[in-house]
């Protein structure tokens, strides 16, 4: 799963190009990233990244006062974070390159909007794995990578329906999921017929998370639409 906290990662972005900067600002925004900057060439980003302190790179390889691979040099001497290159330069020798100073990705242009927000995904989860955090809720906390509630000091099991029911209310934690979300979610791209079972695991996964199962008050039910996952600070 996409946790939410890799939304919040700084992403610094590099190109001459302005019409590109927008639409991959557009792109990440869309998907919830907001920690955004950019710059349009390498002095400026050296000068950006000195404040705003990138957890992720995305960079052009020809840039209008050096190259990416320089750059990607300059910012990895100062703080060693990933690097994905965005760049029109697609030639095979170009990658090898990139990839032997280090690089963690490299898409050519054009792309599609889904492919870069994989890759991305891909990189900070590898990047950053060992910082997933608990996920507060009112009366326990779910984790994920152990696929366990810990609820007053005791830590409940998870079954794979739940964790990924669970998995979709925290990608879209404080909004509603739908009924048919879920279902797909949990039994695949034919989801009909599932509405009772779903119903029977959002009642073990309430067993599970919240103080009184019977007046939830972090797995909130939105009548006739879905339901919603309140998360602690969100």
């Amino acid at each position: 799963m996409d946790f939410e906290y890799l939304k919040q990662k700084r992403i610094l972005l590099v190109d001459d190009e302005q019409d590109l900067l927008e639409m991959v600002i557009s792109i990440l925004k869309e998907d919830r990233f907001q920690n955004i900057k950019t710059a349009k060439c390498v002095k400026d980003a050296l000068i950006i990244a000195e404040d705003f302190r990138p957890e992720l790179g995305i960079l052009d390889v020809m840039l209008p006062d050096g190259n990416g691979f320089s750059l990607m040099e300059q910012l990895k001497s100062k703080s060693d974070y990933p690097i994905l290159f965005l760049t029109a330069r697609g030639e095979d020798e170009d990658k090898f390159k990139g990839f032997g100073l280090g690089a963690d990705d490299y898409i050519v242009k054009p792309f599609l909007p889904k492919e870069l927000i994989y890759r991305i995904t891909a990189i900070l989860r590898r990047s950053y794995k060992d910082e997933n955090p608990l996920v507060k809720l009112q009366n326990s906390e779910i984790d994920f990578d152990r696929a366990e509630v810990v609820k007053n000091g005791e830590y409940i099991a998870l079954t794979a329906k739940e964790y990924d029911l669970l998995s979709v209310l925290y990608r879209n934690a404080g909004r509603i999921v739908t009924i048919d979300a879920l279902c797909e979610a949990a039994w695949g791209e034919n989801p009909f017929g599932y509405e009772n079972s779903l119903m029977a695991h959002i009642r073990r996964i309430r067993e599970k998370i919240e103080a009184n199962p019977s007046q939830p008050v972090s797995l909130i039910t939105v009548k006739g639409l879905g339901y919603k996952l309140i998360v602690e600070g969100k």
